[in-house]
């Protein structure tokens, strides 16, 4: 197998990018938490004997928030719950580590489709042509969709996440085996770390399960519990799959009122694998990344741009500004935690926080914007 860390990429990534991009606000900054006095300078020295150097308050908290649940009577089923969840999101990311600094496309499809139909086709040639492009692919492990893009990813480009059913689950056999094969008892637990390690989602035909994690990504986005990413929606040549569901969407939904047309912006409907693998590639053109500090939007690009793009941006964006106007400048203090990218241009907003499709139009522009 290639060294992760090796592998060379055109990417400059951070090796603490929050899937959530910081949009969760009403965390403490430094920690709040206590039991007795007594037992907090034990876990504290606890901690510090063990050599957990990195963030130790953390763990600090993690073994309160444990002894608590001991005095918390909960049910064995509760307790059962709760510490194999943590004990499979550990172990998932301990396998992810090596290979923070590369970005990944989460594959979904059903296990049902054949070796050699035109879906399985297109699928281990989206995989094969995106993991060209420095990319490595995330799938369920199993075989059909998962399967053609394991294979086109080959085995040292790929994930699989499998998940433990009452009948037997079957790991394709490019996987089967490898270090990057991790088995979840939890679809919650398996769904965060598709959502979490990924970089853009490309979504094939598929039943119930292919159906739940388009509709788990969409809604994230939507609400922006996610950092926005990528949504390219595949099928066979003249396949009319994403077009009936796109038409469901767009009778029995959107003429409801129950999604707005800023939602549509969240994915696209693509007819070939050079245009999914283009819609991936150009939404990091010049977008690196983002992340929220406070009521502030600071989105990271890889090349400054002009000052005629940065006024083009706030004549065309200034609905979306919620006060001030979108400024070019440096890192923020609050980012001193990301080394990686100290050095990135920022755009840095105080945006509207209700319509992320709006957001994913914002950062299109940037990828078309001049340089300079």
């Amino acid at each position: 197998m290639k060294n992760p860390v090796r592998w060379q990429t055109r990417t400059v990534m951070s090796a603490v990018e929050d899937f959530t991009a910081g949009t969760i606000q009403d965390q403490p900054t430094r920690r709040q938490w206590s039991v007795d006095p007594p037992f907090d300078a034990r876990v504290q020295e606890l901690v510090r004997d063990w050599g957990a150097t990195k963030t130790p308050e953390l763990i600090e908290e993690m073994i309160v928030t444990a002894l608590k649940m001991a005095r918390d009577e909960m049910s064995v089923a509760d307790l059962k719950l709760i510490n194999r969840s943590l004990k499979e999101l550990r172990y998932a990311a301990k396998v992810f580590a090596p290979y923070a600094h590369l970005r990944k496309v989460a594959v979904f499809g059903s296990a049902r489709i054949p070796a050699g139909a035109p879906e399985f086709q297109v699928a281990e040639d989206f995989a094969r042509e995106i993991t060209a492009q420095n990319y490595m692919v995330i799938t369920g492990g199993g075989d059909g969709i998962m399967g053609a893009a394991q294979l086109g990813a080959g085995r040292d480009h790929g994930f699989g996440l499998n998940i433990r059913l009452p009948f037997e689950q079957k790991v394709n056999l490019v996987i089967e085996g490898d270090p990057k094969l991790i088995n979840f008892n939890y679809f919650f637990t398996r769904k965060l770390n598709f959502v979490k390690e990924t970089h853009a989602f490309a979504l094939f035909p598929g039943g119930f399960g292919t159906m739940d994690e388009t509709f788990e990504a969409l809604i994230l986005l939507q609400t922006g519990k996610a950092r926005i990413i990528p949504v390219v929606l595949l099928d066979r040549p003249d396949g009319e799959y994403w077009e009936t569901w796109m038409k469901f969407l767009t009778d029995h939904l959107l003429k409801l009122g129950f999604v707005s047309e800023e939602d549509f912006h969240l994915f696209k409907i693509v007819h070939s694998v050079k245009d999914a693998v283009a819609e991936i590639c150009q939404f990091y053109k010049i977008y690196h990344s983002s992340r929220w500090v406070r009521d502030q939007l600071v989105i990271r690009l890889s090349q400054r741009l002009s000052k005629a793009a940065i006024a083009d941006l706030n004549l065309k964006f200034r609905d979306l500004v919620r006060k001030g106007e979108i400024l070019q400048r440096t890192a923020l203090r609050e980012e001193k935690n990301e080394p990686e990218i100290w050095d990135l241009p920022r755009l840095v907003l105080v945006p509207h926080r209700r319509t992320f499709g709006r957001l994913r139009q914002l950062i299109d522009a940037i990828n078309t914007s001049s340089v300079g």
